[in-house]
């Protein structure tokens, strides 16, 4: 099993200079100073600090190395664009054959934008359905995080004293005390509350925006269908926020693994190959509003950016696509992530350990609680100190993980499974021996 060792001096050294210029502080696997490290280089499933510990890395940049990192194929697709430039601004051929694999993927597509981060591809998504229905005000599920953008940065995961629904509780300062006029906040997986905010709302409801997967939590049999046939029945956009789970859970994202289609979906992480691009895609009447033909018109969304669609990007995102299209790709994944997901929860029942694991295989987290995690509002009620005792102990031992979800990769290996399970097994006993 791999172990960590001391942080050398010269890691020190850049964690000082980090501290000294970096306001919004150094991110790490944990927020305890003592487990900070500066990142020197990663390959495959492992990262390595510049003090020389070597991890296998459930982290992935939060999410975005689906493949692992460095992949060759995107490597080498990378390195080959670069000697014709890397922005033009303008449409590109990798770009367009993106598009082309992208409205093949996903149910929902017809035509497709492209943008350079998840939280520009949600922000620009409501500006659509805003502009559709010709109506201000978005729903949005408490816990939710669709990125950094005023209007998302309401009742998201890092909301620790609720209101009541559907008022919207600011995540961050600086945000127009107006935008909370125009933000409903309903429960993940209720479908009688929700359904009652829509009925009474609908009149003034531009979108409704979902995670598919809250975080780590699945949806309840029915609650995507629901939502489905609430939005529809009131002809208002619904816009899945798939950035982690696009390509994770299928090659066609939720909707595929789940069976329900959405008006519009914004899609990024397992797709980039480790490279900056998002995108929006759906229905073509919604997002033909983005035409620039139209921008005489009055009835234009303005969505641009420099880096939006770039041929680097593109070309990082059309090698990840080709390794994701092969064959048993999915199969395999799941198959680890079961392993990982089940056997964490089998050691934390054996040790008396109250604990819930939530999510799908490619993607999940452990809850300390006894009780069911089915919304934000269940969460909040788990042992925080245990699960960052818990980080903390895998870290000891050589694993990275999120600090709200494990993320399972295609390039975690038989021997990264077993090194892993030998950790959870060591962790969950030295937390046992703390009850």
């Amino acid at each position: 099993m791999p172990k960590r060792g001391p942080r050398g001096r010269r890691e020190d050294a850049l964690l000082k200079r980090a501290h000294a210029l970096l306001p919004a502080g150094v991110r790490n696997a944990s927020s305890n100073p003592d487990y900070a490290m500066v990142v020197s280089r990663a390959r495959g499933s492992r990262i390595w600090d510049c003090s020389g510990n070597e991890y296998v890395d459930y982290l992935l940049g939060s999410g975005p190395m689906f493949l692992g990192h460095a992949h060759p194929a995107v490597v080498s697709a990378v390195r080959e664009a670069l000697e014709d430039g890397s922005n033009y601004l303008m449409v590109n051929e990798p770009s367009i054959e993106l598009a082309e694999q992208i409205v093949a993927a996903i149910p929902c597509a017809e035509k497709v934008s492209f943008n350079t981060s998840g939280s520009e591809s949600t922000f620009f998504a409501m500006r659509l359905a805003r502009a559709f229905r010709k109506r201000d005000k978005i729903l949005k599920f408490e816990g939710a995080f669709h990125g950094m953008g005023d209007y998302t940065l309401m009742s998201n995961e890092w909301t620790f004293r609720p209101a009541d629904f559907p008022k919207p509780v600011p995540n961050s300062a600086g945000i127009p005390a107006c935008i909370e006029q125009q933000v409903l906040i309903a429960p993940f997986n209720d479908v009688e509350t929700t359904a009652a905010i829509i009925d009474r709302y609908h009149s003034e409801l531009a979108g409704v925006i979902v995670e598919p997967m809250q975080r780590t939590i699945p949806p309840v049999e029915g609650f995507l269908e629901s939502l489905r046939e609430l939005t529809r029945r009131y002809e208002i956009p619904l816009i899945f926020d798939e950035i982690v789970t696009g390509f994770r859970l299928a090659y066609g994202g939720a909707q595929e693994y789940y069976a329900v289609v959405p008006d519009l979906c914004t899609v990024g992480k397992s797709m980039s190959g480790g490279h900056p691009i998002s995108l929006i895609c759906g229905r073509e009447d919604i997002m033909s509003l983005v035409d620039p033909t139209r921008a005489l018109s009055g009835d234009h969304v303005l969505q641009t950016g420099t880096f939006s669609g770039n041929p680097i990007s593109a070309v990082a995102a059309l090698a990840a696509l080709g390794e994701l299209r092969k064959p048993g790709v999915y199969e395999e994944l799941f198959a680890k992530g079961l392993r990982l997901k089940t056997a964490l929860d089998e050691m934390l029942r054996a040790a008396g350990i109250p604990a819930r694991v939530t999510g799908e295989p490619p993607a999940f987290e452990v809850w300390f609680t006894d009780g069911e995690i089915r919304d934000h509002r269940s969460t909040l009620a788990v042992d925080r100190e245990k699960h960052a005792r818990f980080t903390e102990l895998l870290l000891d031992r050589g694993i990275v993980k999120a600090h709200e979800k494990f993320f399972v990769s295609m390039a975690h290996s038989e021997e990264d499974i077993e090194l892993t399970l030998a950790a959870f097994e060591s962790a969950v006993a030295a937390l046992a021996a703390r009850e």
